[in-house]
């Protein structure tokens, strides 16, 4: 079944997804950091969780695909211009990702690194939406609101950079264990 075919989603189904996204998208900073700082390797740390990120991304998105394209029984016609810009997504995507280890690398925190993040992407993803796709009448039909909330968002993002936090301790390493003279080791 192609989904174009499927009877459209009712009502707000769209915003449950949209949710998904925020909380995987919401916990990745914080999974990221902790993956990184488990590698244990405060020089390659970062390289080595991005790899895992990298197997991550291969099995959910080339395995899983993969296996729901052929067993709905779609067809395997590829036209050039989708698989550029859904390469070019990918590569954008994969580019944050590390971005965001090398900011965890030069001392950035999840907490301000991820905000930082996610209130300059809604603002670069509007302008970038705008010039690709723009709205129908121009810039003159959008709303004061969209603007404000970009505006918003922007200063969200300066205001969490400002006053940060102070950087939490480091997990504690545990103690080795201490063996007593004459006792088996």
């Amino acid at each position: 079944m192609n989904p174009t075919d499927a009877p459209s989603q009712p009502g707000m189904t769209w915003l449950a997804f949209a949710l998904l996204t925020v909380v995987s998208w919401g916990v990745y900073g914080v999974f990221l950091h902790n993956g990184q700082m488990q590698m244990q390797d405060p020089v390659y740390g970062r390289y080595k969780a991005f790899l895992f990120v990298g197997i991550a991304y291969f099995l959910t998105a080339v395995l899983a695909p993969l296996i729901l394209l052929w067993t709905s029984g779609a067809d395997w016609k590829y036209p050039a211009g989708g698989m550029a810009w859904s390469l070019i997504a990918g590569i954008v995507g994969a580019i944050g990702a590390f971005g965001v280890l090398l900011a965890f690398g030069a001392k950035g925190t999840p907490s301000v690194v991820m905000a930082i993040v996610f209130s300059g992407a809604p603002v670069v993803n509007a302008v970038v939406a705008m010039l690709l796709h723009p709205p129908e009448g121009g810039l003159a039909t959008v709303k004061p609101g969209f603007w404000l909330g970009m505006v918003l968002a922007a200063a969200g993002g300066c205001l969490v950079s400002v006053y940060k936090p102070a950087p939490g301790k480091p997990p504690a390493k545990p103690a080795a264990p201490q063996v007593q003279p004459g006792q088996p080791s």
